[in-house]
């Protein structure tokens, strides 16, 4: 025995927030951090919440995320519209609030679970990324809207994030194409009037 002194604790095992809310029926329930106390809102913005280690702490994802822009290596539109994405989704579902998941406030879904990484590190990839300017505006908020859509409505999968990056990631280059050819027609008719002219 160790004499009746405290025991350290090396590690933590037990729902995250996400899962808990999945979990949850009726109301929404409420949500503990890693040593079992309330969850504040302000411990899961600094990542004192069960989750993957790097994930969690949306204060340090914001500074990745501002080192990424400053260096030019990863788009703001995409990180800015997926915020809007999970807002207006989020809003939509809570005009609803049938479920617990559908009470969760946009605030919540960007600062628990793995959305705030997966915005701002993996769906900035620029391979997999939509490429034009006006397609990373439309591929972030469909990212955000995804995101919302599968963790409200589907109770067996609580995260969601990477699932939407997958989908959205498919659908990138019809992004594009569809940018391109409304660039293309705007253009055609543009030479046409001056032609006419």
């Amino acid at each position: 025995g160790l004499g009746g002194a405290e025991k350290a604790v090396d590690g933590f095992s037990g729902a995250t927030p996400l899962g808990q809310i999945a979990a949850a029926k009726g109301m929404l329930p409420d949500i503990h951090n890693t040593l079992g106390g309330p969850l504040t809102d302000w411990d899961a913005f600094l990542g004192f919440l069960p989750g993957s280690v790097g994930e969690v702490s949306t204060l340090a994802i914001l500074i990745g995320a501002c080192i990424l822009i400053y260096t030019g290596i990863a788009s703001y539109k995409i990180m800015v519209s997926g915020v809007v994405g999970v807002v207006v989704m989020a809003a939509v579902f809570n005009a609803f609030g049938t479920t617990p998941a559908m009470q969760v406030s946009a605030l919540h879904h960007l600062i628990y679970g793995g959305f705030a990484f997966g915005i701002v590190f993996m769906a900035t990839d620029p391979v997999t990324a939509a490429r034009t300017e006006a397609g990373k505006w439309v591929y972030g908020f469909l990212i955000g809207v995804m995101v919302v859509f599968i963790r409200v409505l589907n109770a067996g999968y609580a995260e969601g994030m990477m699932l939407a990056i997958l989908l959205m990631n498919t659908f990138a280059p019809l992004i594009d194409y569809i940018v391109v050819e409304r660039n293309t027609q705007k253009r055609l008719k543009r030479l046409s009037a001056k032609a006419q002219n």
